[in-house]
């Protein structure tokens, strides 16, 4: 079953007379379970599709269903629920609040759950941190954590609310190679157990990591390759 499905995708940004097509035509299906990366050189629309799966924005013509539910015509109201309940976004810069422990940083997604997901909010962020690692680390503020333990605390804050699918953006980007090989190497560990994942990147080595990998230019898609079932990771695993 495809909790992403995107047909005719458009999104043309005018400025002035000049009409810029960021998506010129997308049709895109991912099931559940897949791990995707999608791929494209600066100005591909790797990061404008990126944004339109995310709900960050509205295409300017076709359709996008989102684990059963049409986002055409939804309010921003709207979108943001949608985005509260089924997608958890990881950042490169991590975008975690720095005068604030690491459990409380994970806790603040559930307080924006209409589903009732905050009612045991301490207890769901402890285990999504255990999860990924951090089960010792939960009263450290970033500054008391390495780069890679804050990403594992940012894919943590994406985890809790249970979402249908996870976007990662650049999620490596600030890291180095020791750390990128670890965080990948917990995206494939969490992908294996049935979660969804879509991962923006400009590099072969962690677009590798993925089973799927969706390449864009000039806002259409121009080739996908799937791994062979069973592929080894790079460097034969984290």
């Amino acid at each position: 079953m495809a909790v992403i499905e995107l047909r005719g995708i458009k999104r043309h940004y005018s400025f002035g007379e000049v009409t810029v097509k960021a998506l010129d035509g997308v049709d895109v299906s991912i099931k559940k379970t897949e791990f995707v990366a999608i791929m494209g050189a600066s100005g591909s629309g790797k990061s404008t599709l990126m944004n339109v799966i995310g709900c960050l924005d509205v295409p300017t013509e076709g359709t996008y269903i989102l684990d059963g539910v049409d986002t055409s015509g939804a309010t921003d109201d709207g979108l943001a629920e949608i985005r509260n309940e089924k997608i958890g976004f990881v950042f490169q810069g991590f975008n975690l609040l720095q005068k604030t422990t690491a459990l409380e940083n994970v806790e603040l997604p559930l307080l924006y759950d209409r589903r009732g997901g905050g009612g045991d909010a301490e207890k769901k962020a402890r285990a999504a941190l255990e999860r990924v690692g951090l089960g010792a680390r939960l009263h450290h503020i970033p500054n008391q954590l390495s780069g890679g333990q804050q990403q594992r605390v940012a894919i943590a804050r994406a985890l809790v609310t249970s979402p249908a699918i996870i976007i990662a953006d650049e999620p490596t980007g600030n890291l180095d190679t020791e750390m990128s090989l670890e965080i990948m190497g917990l995206f494939r560990e969490l992908n294996e157990s049935g979660i969804t994942i879509v991962m923006v990147t400009h590099e072969e080595d962690i677009a590798s990591w993925a089973a799927r990998k969706i390449v864009l230019r000039d806002g259409r898609i121009i080739r996908e390759e799937r791994k062979a079932a069973g592929g080894s990771p790079p460097g034969g695993g984290a």
